[in-house]
Formats: C-alpha cells, sequence, structure tokens
C-alpha cells in the first residue's frame, strides 16, 4: 500500500470513527429518550439516527473503493484481504470495529425498550376498550377473564 493510499485510508477510518461515536452518542440519548414522556425527544433522536447510519454508509462505500484501488483489504470488510496493513490503520479499524459493536448492542437495547413500551400501550388500550386480559390458572394455562368496559364513547 502507498503511503499516500494509506493516509488517505487513515483519514477515512479517522472520519468513519467520528460518526460512529456520535452514533454512540445519539443512540444513548435515544435510549434515554424512549424512558422518558417526550415523543418529540425521541422523534428528533430518531432522525438523527437515521442521518447518522446514512453518513456511515457514505463512507463505508468510500472506505471500499479506496481499499480496492489500493489493493488491500481490510479485516472483516468485504474486499480481499491484502498481504499487510499498517499498524496504524489496524488499530483505527481495530476502534471502528469496537464502536460499531457498541452500537449495535445499544440499538437492540433500545429496540427492547420500543417493544416494551408498545405492549405497555397495546395492554393500556384492550383495558380502556374493555377487552378481557389474559390471566393464568394455578396449572398455568391461560384464560380470558372477562371484565367491563372503563367508559363507553
Amino acid at each position: 500500500m502507498s503511503e499516500e493510499a494509506r493516509r488517505s485510508l487513515e483519514d477515512l477510518l479517522d472520519r468513519e470513527i467520528e460518526v460512529a461515536r456520535a452514533l454512540a452518542e445519539t443512540l444513548d440519548a435515544e435510549r434515554i429518550a424512549l424512558t422518558g414522556a417526550s415523543p418529540e425527544a425521541v422523534e428528533v433522536k430518531a432522525a438523527e439516527k437515521v442521518r447518522l447510519l446514512a453518513s456511515m454508509e457514505n463512507l463505508e462505500d468510500e472506505r471500499r473503493a479506496l481499499s480496492v484501488a489500493a489493493g488491500q483489504g481490510l479485516p472483516g470488510a468485504r474486499v480481499p484481504l491484502g498481504t499487510s496493513i499498517a499498524a496504524a490503520v489496524a488499530e483505527r479499524w481495530g476502534t471502528l470495529m469496537g464502536l460499531v459493536a457498541r452500537c449495535r448492542a445499544t440499538n437492540q437495547v433500545n429496540g427492547y425498550i420500543i417493544n416494551l413500551r408498545q405492549g405497555q400501550v397495546n395492554q393500556l388500550l384492550a383495558t380502556v376498550r374493555g377487552s378481557a386480559p389474559l390471566t393464568y390458572t394455578p396449572q398455568g394455562k391461560t384464560f380470558a377473564k372477562a371484565l367491563r368496559a372503563l367508559a363507553k364513547a
């Protein structure tokens, strides 16, 4: 790999790391918003997350093109692994992969929170509508216990 190509790749990886850090911070803020009472905050953080993901994707495409042009791949990348890469590039790559793994885990937690909240809302709507909730018998079988509606419209 030429010195110029290596420097370009290092710069590109630095930009990817910067965006990945911003994404990690946004995902943390999204988790806080999801557990709060402001739907507007959730919407703002979700929009920011989408913007950062698009930026990450563009940088990844640029990195792949640069790696292919230099005849050099990175571990775990979708281009063939070349003979060797500079230690600085390998270090940046490891940092980026660690940040991406953190983002993935945080995003999964946020998804669990969303699913939990959705279930809570569905339960509340069922209660307001007078739907029979599922309860369990001493044998562990489910059955619907009839309730009357809280209100009629």
